[in-house]
């Protein structure tokens, strides 16, 4: 890994343990308020945020590799998006750290 490299991943590493320890120190009430963005519950949101880690880091690999991710539309990418809050809308702050963590990793 280059200089460059190993830099961004140490700091994108440190903003992943600044995003745990926010997390970590939310109080219940906190956790299930509803964002003014998203009309989604703050867990919710931070679910999203670590589980769309691994699929970016996805997407990043194959436009470096010249590879193509075909029509992947918008309109896609806003239903997956609507489902997964729909599918997560329960999420616990332990799943969610255990998610943030593993996909930081992959990313990293």
């Amino acid at each position: 890994m280059g200089a460059k490299s190993e830099a961004l991943t140490k700091q994108f590493e440190a903003k992943v343990q600044e995003a745990v320890a926010v997390i970590e120190k939310l109080s219940d009430a906190e956790w299930k308020k509803v964002t003014e963005a998203e009309h989604w519950t703050v867990g919710v949101t931070a679910h999203h945020l670590a589980s769309a880690f691994e699929p970016v880091a996805g997407i990043v690999t194959t436009i470096v590799t010249g590879q193509s991710r075909g029509n992947f539309t918008r309109a896609m990418l806003d239903e997956m998006n609507a489902r997964h809050a729909q599918e997560h809308a329960n999420c616990t702050k332990a799943e969610t750290i255990a998610l943030l963590k593993r996909g930081a990793v992959t990313a990293a």
